[in-house]
């Protein structure tokens, strides 16, 4: 064999090795999620003389309102979508008006189409929910007054109202707001400039150096909550994908035999060369 054949018997080496490795790096160093927030407990338990921690995160409870159109909608009729909650009502003059632009351009965002024209709103990637603390006074009429005022588009934003404990209950037992703000929130009246990501297993997700606010000065924070919307998108294609990427990198035996291979095969040129130049 030339000497030309042991660089590409090199490079032959090489390329199922770099394979194996950028596989298992993409598999085991994916970019960065929004962080769970909130668990119900946290279990040790031994697995093959291992300690291993299994987290329950705490999944936000159902919930039965009624939205801007008049129908009856749950939480849980939402399925496999990000979702962004904040906190608003209809009389507020000072954050709210702020909030539901925030959102609508968030909605804007999530827009597909040949056209600006034709684009509509992708309602398979995330839902958007306005919560009213103040459901007394906002009737269904009272939002879809609202709604038509502020540009609502209701195919996957919706304004809710209802029974004014359950609103409270979901929003500090289940989204626990008061546990997400740095200042304190009445329990009376949340008014808050936070919104709330959920995942699709309705488990409240975020990062805990950057709030979500829906102020519009605060205008680079929805750019982040943006971001992880898609992301959160994408990890549910992820683990669909990790499917194929794993029984790949579950080969790693075979990636080491071929090394052997090729490695013993090298060394054999090798040797058969010495003999050949020493005759």
């Amino acid at each position: 064999m030339g000497k030309k054949s042991i660089p590409a018997l090199m490079i032959a080496l090489l390329i199922p090795i770099m394979g194996y490795l950028f596989l298992r790096t993409i598999g085991e160093k994916a970019v960065i999620m929004p962080k769970k927030y909130f668990y119900d407990s946290v279990s040790t338990k031994e697995v093959d003389g291992k300690l291993v921690t299994d987290t329950v995160w705490h999944r936000t409870a159902n919930f039965r309102l009624v939205n801007q159109l008049g129908d009856t909608v749950e939480l849980y009729d939402i399925k496999g979508k990000a979702i962004v909650i904040d906190i608003f009502f209809t009389r507020c003059g000072s954050i709210c008006p702020q909030l539901t632009k925030s959102m609508s351009n968030l909605q804007q965002i999530f827009k597909r189409g040949g056209n600006t024209r034709s684009m509509v709103v992708d309602t398979s990637v995330v839902q958007f929910i306005s919560l009213s603390i103040d459901p007394e006074r906002d009737s269904v009429s009272v939002l879809k007054h609202y709604a038509d005022i502020h540009g609502v588009n209701p195919d996957n934003w919706w304004l809710l109202t209802g029974n004014r404990d359950t609103i409270y209950d979901f929003i500090f037992n289940e989204l626990k707001i008061d546990k997400l703000e740095k200042e304190p929130i009445s329990p009376e009246f949340p008014h808050t400039g936070r919104f709330v990501l959920l995942d699709k297993n309705y488990i409240v997700r975020g990062r805990l150096e950057q709030a979500y606010s829906g102020i519009q000065k605060d205008s680079a924070s929805m750019k982040v909550l943006a971001r992880d919307i898609g992301l959160l998108v994408l990890e549910k294609d992820k683990k669909q994908r990790n499917k194929v990427l794993s029984a790949i990198i579950d080969l790693g035996w075979l990636w080491l035999v071929i090394v052997v291979l090729i490695t013993g095969f090298i060394w054999y040129i090798k040797q058969k060369r010495n003999t050949e130049d020493s005759i």
